[in-house]
């Protein structure tokens, strides 16, 4: 196991239940009591997290706003700086999926990966 492989537990699975891949793809594992999951690098997940707790900051303080009564105009501003780093986040992750999960799928034959992705896609543009 490579130290982008972090051992998890999924039910009663562990990362060693995966099938070793390159050091720049993740495990991914299926199991019947669980939908799939992608074991990320500590870095990768670390980065991840973090643009989330901004994000969640950032709600907050719309919260905030909300509660003292704050400018709606200025409200709305907020919250456009919010959807711009959802956004940005999905624009990442979703670069990574495509990157790892997706080129490892269509490597391996299993064509459904791409009609996902055009799903995932769809919804991301609505």
């Amino acid at each position: 196991m490579t130290a982008d492989h972090k051992s998890e537990t999924c039910c009663s699975h562990t990362a060693a239940d995966t099938e070793p891949l390159s050091s720049q793809e993740p495990a991914q594992k299926v199991c019947s009591c669980c939908a799939k999951h992608t074991l990320r690098s500590e870095a990768e997940r670390r980065k991840l997290v973090n643009r989330l707790k901004r994000i969640e900051g950032q709600i907050r303080g719309i919260i905030g706003m909300l509660e003292n009564d704050a400018y709606c105009n200025d409200i709305l501003i907020q919250s456009a700086a919010v959807n711009a780093a959802v956004n940005a986040f999905n624009k990442e992750l979703l670069a990574n999926h495509i990157r790892t999960c997706v080129a490892r799928d269509i490597r391996e034959g299993k064509d459904e990966t791409i009609d996902e992705l055009v799903a995932t896609l769809q919804k991301l543009m609505k």
